[in-house]
């Protein structure tokens, strides 16, 4: 990073800082202020902490969403209110939803292209068929056959693939990421992005402003289109007290002509290779799809295109199935899935639950993060409790402190419930993955938390009765062993820390 770089991307997060300050402050004076030509508005505003509270206890909102807002509103009546309206009252909302709606209706007919495993999926899964139901019949992301799926137990196992794939792209290669940031990965990959846009391949790049805000220079969409690729910023960054930049695509994205796919917790850093160490070793992984199922990523690709640049394509014309069949053979079914928060429906929880409600003999979990609401942990809890090997693996070296004090605040109640909680000791675990009895696996983007599994857009791929399930249980036993498996007595904190944990807690849903 030269000089001049690093200070105007310091100049511009400095002045951003500065402006939100200063929004801050001048709230803080208006609402604390003894002036009586400012009482009246003191009054509107216990007014509209009421109004608030109204609102959020009719709203379908989660319960611990309700009650962390109802308590700072109690907490703070004249400025609460105010700041519930700011951070969770978007009028922009309904445009940006009728965007989202049209591109996924645009899409919603062309995921069936490759046709559907449907039949097949149903007479070889028996009840776990049911998951596939919900995601084909009323989500609508088909359950695929003819595609090859290869889990990536590490980022450098994943980079590794990757840049030959791409090096083999003949039409188009698309990405979508939460963090870019200049380095070993991404200067490899761009450096290949470069060559293919040059040699007329169509180089498409999305990602979001909140995820690379300290990594990214302001123009760098214009650096990216004179060296002919495509690139436009998910959700740009205001300095506004609003709830617009409240929702961000934490989506990990790349489709290679929608016949290749990766996706998975790996984003373009190094620290996520261990070319970079932050908190020792980086432990995630990821997936490759190789068949039909990739062109399901390529249209949930498209559909944030759309939605970002307002344009209307023809998006069939990015089939590659058109005119030779697809020739992957493979064993078990692949299904792509994707969530989003302009809707009411938590595709990424229901994934999760689904999995834990119908496993019978273990369900893994590796997650950096676990900060859930009361139906996730009873889910979690409910399915120690019937007899289920439940495993969990999450951090030992923390990257947010107030987060992995949360996520430690659990440990009591899964552990009195039969769960066995392990930390990563080696580093910093950033994997997301699910596997259970042998069938089912999935590996995706949607941490444990709630911002992953309600405010972010997110995605995942479903693994069906193929190697890749099993890669990714042995991957999990593997990582057993640089665990500490976490005891009942490590979990009975002193006061202070008790207390912390349990304020912690409270403010949960707004981490």
């Amino acid at each position: 990073m030269n000089k001049r770089w690093f200070r105007a991307l310091f100049m511009r997060r400095a002045t951003i800082a500065l402006m939100l300050l200063l929004q801050i402050v001048f709230l803080v004076y208006v609402v604390t202020t003894r002036s009586i030509s400012l009482q009246w508005l003191n009054t509107a505003l216990l007014v509209m902490s009421a109004v608030a509270v109204l609102i959020i206890l009719t709203r379908s909102d989660k319960v611990p969403y309700k009650t962390t807002w109802v308590f700072l509103i109690l907490s703070m009546p004249l400025f609460g209110g105010l700041l519930y309206m700011m951070l969770n009252l978007r009028l922009s909302k309904k445009t940006y939803n009728e965007k989202a709606k049209i591109a996924e209706q645009k899409t919603e007919p062309l995921f069936m292209l490759p046709g559907s495993s449907y039949e097949e999926a149903q007479k070889s899964l028996g009840e776990i068929f049911s998951q596939v139901r919900y995601l084909q019949d009323y989500m609508k992301f088909p359950v695929y056959g003819n595609t090859d799926a290869t889990y990536l137990p590490l980022g450098e196992k994943m980079f590794e693939a990757l840049l030959p794939e791409l090096k083999k792209a003949e039409k188009y290669i698309f990405l979508e990421y939460f963090i870019v940031q200049e380095g070993v990965m991404w200067d490899s990959i761009l450096e290949i992005l470069k060559q293919k846009a040059k040699s007329g391949v169509k180089v498409r790049f999305i990602y979001d402003d909140i995820g690379s805000f300290f990594l990214l220079p302001k123009d760098y969409p214009e650096q990216m289109r004179e060296f002919g690729i495509e690139c436009t910023i998910f959700n740009p960054f205001r300095p506004m007290l609003s709830a617009s930049q409240n929702n961000r695509d934490h989506r990990k994205i790349i489709v290679i002509d929608g016949k290749v796919a990766f996706t998975g917790g790996i984003n373009l850093a190094d620290e996520y290779i261990n070319a970079l160490k932050r908190f020792g070793h980086w432990k995630d992984a990821g997936v490759m799809i190789r068949g039909k199922a990739a062109w399901s990523f390529a249209l949930i690709f498209l559909q944030m295109w759309e939605i970002c640049t307002g344009s209307d394509e023809n998006l069939e014309s990015y089939y590659p199935w058109s005119h030779s069949p697809c020739d992957i053979r493979s064993e078990g079914f692949v299904q792509p899935y994707a969530d989003s928060p302009l809707d009411s429906e938590h595709v990424g929880e229901h994934v999760y639950m689904q999995i834990l409600n119908q496993s019978q003999e273990y369900v893994y979990i590796s997650t950096p993060y676990f900060v859930v609401d009361d139906n996730l942990l009873s889910a979690i809890t409910l399915t120690a409790k019937r007899g289920v090997d439940v495993r969990i693996v999450t951090p030992h070296k923390w990257d947010k402190f107030a987060v992995h004090m949360t996520t430690r605040s659990y440990y009591r109640e899964l552990i009195k419930a039969g769960v066995k909680v392990y930390e990563y000791s080696s580093g910093f675990i950033h994997s997301k993955t699910f596997v259970s009895d042998d069938i089912v696996a999935t590996v995706g983007t949607t941490n444990l938390d709630f911002r992953s599994l309600y405010l972010n857009f997110e995605c995942g791929t479903l693994l069906f009765k193929n190697k890749a399930v099993i890669d990714v249980k042995e991957d999990f036993l593997q990582t057993l062993k640089q665990c500490h498996l976490i005891s009942a007595e490590e979990c009975t904190p002193n006061v202070p820390t008790r207390l912390m944990q349990d304020m912690f807690r409270l403010f949960a849903p707004l981490m």
